[in-house]
């Protein structure tokens, strides 16, 4: 089973559409985060939670 790490990211109301998509944008590209779940609140603010998965070594003994 996979391992995931999350952050969760607050987006304010002021903030246009086009803003938001370009920092969602680069935590995807820079920094391999996925979009998990995205909550738009009436008051127009956003909270994003991203995640990307973990990748575990596994240590060789030979």
């Amino acid at each position: 089973m996979p391992e995931y790490e999350f952050r969760d990211v607050y987006v304010p109301r002021g903030v246009s559409r086009k803003a938001a998509t370009q920092l969602l944008t680069d935590h995807a590209e820079y920094g391999h985060w996925e979009l998990d779940r995205l909550r738009l609140f009436p008051d127009g603010s956003r909270r994003v939670r991203l995640r990307r998965r973990i990748i575990r070594q596994l240590r060789a003994t030979w």
